[in-house]
């Protein structure tokens, strides 16, 4: 396999390869800035502390079952530059392409936002739910502050066992307390 595509290098995917990121499961994601910039806020003394941009990633995480019905929340934590969160799909949904308008993030909206409209359909994949996070949040950040931007793509770690699901649970809480120490401070 060639190393380029397009004369462009191609990125190895992050994802596990040959799984199916519709599958019911525990997801744990983790979404930074562009540059890791601190658009979310500040920590002090282990507390976050959310500017607008940061409460308004709140409000569209904390949103986000209401637009994929098969999706829960756990644990999650909207640090200065990242976002670490536990995803829970419910259900493998298979939709046919026939039964629905759209089939991707540009059809989101919630109540009083054009941009985050209610799918028809439960989410197909782990992708699909971050994808519309991320342009959702993006589109209303820069009305506050136009240079707001994600870093590319996102990591995730399907959790696997009840210890692993503790141990992330505890990172999350832990996070603002050890900000100082975290591999995303700058």
């Amino acid at each position: 396999m060639s190393d380029k595509f397009n004369d462009k290098y191609r990125i190895k995917s992050a994802r596990l390869a040959g799984y199916d990121y519709r599958n019911e499961g525990l997801y744990y994601v983790t979404i930074c800035t562009k540059n890791r910039s601190h658009f979310f806020g500040k920590c002090e003394n282990g507390i976050m502390l959310l500017n607008d941009l940061g409460k308004l990633a709140e409000d569209f995480w904390l949103a986000i079952p209401i637009h994929f019905p098969n999706v829960s929340l756990d644990e999650f934590i909207i640090m200065p530059n990242h976002i670490h969160g536990i995803i829970c799909i419910n259900e493998k949904i298979e939709i046919e392409r026939s039964s629905v308008e759209t089939y991707n993030y540009t059809s989101l909206q919630i109540p009083k936002n054009p941009h985050f409209q209610k799918l028809s359909a439960p989410a197909k994949s782990l992708s699909t739910i971050i994808r519309a996070f991320k342009t959702v949040v993006t589109t209303e950040s820069r009305k506050i502050n136009p240079n707001f931007a994600w870093q590319p793509r996102f990591h995730d770690h399907i959790i696997r066992d009840a210890q692993s699901f503790t141990n992330i649970q505890n990172y999350i809480l832990n996070n603002p307390t050890n900000w100082i120490n975290d591999e995303f401070y700058l």
